[in-house]
């Protein structure tokens, strides 16, 4: 089958990538995993352009060529595997470009902005870098509603935004910090703890504050879950979930963020996908 090869790299590459995202769960039918392995190959190939280069220059170079590269998917003139791939997708479920185009508009934006003044500023970035994702993923479920989309453009901002808790110190050390300044002068914390990965009262209180936040997008997006329905339906609610205790991870870490990373282990996420199931069938 042609496009047996390019398939099976855009699985390797979605598997390989976005843990705070469920890749292909074992609630999905092959058929659509399939799909969901490509739109997350696609994002990938954007997440390494931005960042494995080492050079903001070059990437800015290779971010531009491939949205060529994805116009020309959408005239039907790629020849890209990745692509290859994503064009049947993109056509069977009917998905616009624009999701596809603003994530490369965040990664675009990722080489020239490494500080955000304002938390309307950092999900102003979510709205491009995350909020895409979640809403590709209802366009493979057919769900194309503004009430839906808004629900899970909450659920993928906090998604977006523990991660960037998650790795604070990752960042750093590229460069960026995705903490709201406004944030660390109220808080009265201070780049230069940062770079010596000092955690004390006042950066807790800042995690403190930041986590409760995210908590309220997650809690906010939560009855997304409910309002889906058909293959897929789980990883909806399953997104959440993870979120949340990922977040409940932080918290109860003291918010170690600084000299190591959180994140859910296999056991974990089977666990909580077990519980959903559970719940599934006690309630109907």
């Amino acid at each position: 089958m042609a496009g047996s090869i390019p398939e099976k790299l855009c699985e390797k590459l979605a598997r390989s990538h976005y843990e705070n995202f469920p890749v292909g769960s074992i609630f999905l039918p092959r058929q659509l995993r399939k799909h969901v392995c490509n739109i997350y190959a696609y994002c990938r190939v954007c997440d390494d352009l931005s960042d494995e280069t080492g050079d903001p220059q070059l990437s800015l170079e290779l971010l531009h060529w491939w949205r060529e590269e994805l116009h020309a998917c959408y005239e039907g003139k790629t020849n890209h595997p990745v692509f290859v791939a994503l064009k049947p997708t993109i056509d069977m479920f009917d998905l616009p470009m624009e999701p596809f185009d603003d994530l490369i508009s965040a990664f675009i934006k990722d080489q020239s902005t490494n500080r955000y003044e304002t938390f309307e500023q950092l999900l102003d970035y979510c709205r491009q870098s995350a909020n895409p994702v979640g809403r590709l993923f209802l366009g493979l479920m057919g769900y194309r509603d503004q009430a839906r989309l808004t629900l899970s453009d909450y659920t993928c901002t906090a998604l977006q935004l523990i991660n960037f808790w998650q790795d604070v110190a990752v960042d750093y050390e590229k460069g960026r910090i995705y903490i709201p300044q406004e944030d660390l002068r109220r808080f009265g914390y201070t780049e230069i703890e940062l770079k010596n990965r000092i955690t004390n009262p006042a950066f807790a209180q800042l995690m403190r504050f930041e986590l409760n936040r995210t908590r309220e997008f997650f809690e906010n997006g939560a009855v997304l879950g409910r309002l889906v329905e058909g293959p897929g339906a789980a990883d909806v609610d399953l997104f959440g979930r993870c979120g949340l205790a990922l977040l409940n991870s932080i918290e109860h870490s003291g918010f170690s963020v600084l000299t190591r990373r959180i994140s859910l282990s296999k056991g974990r996420k089977l666990m909580i996908a077990l519980g959903w199931a559970l719940r599934r069938i006690i309630t109907g």
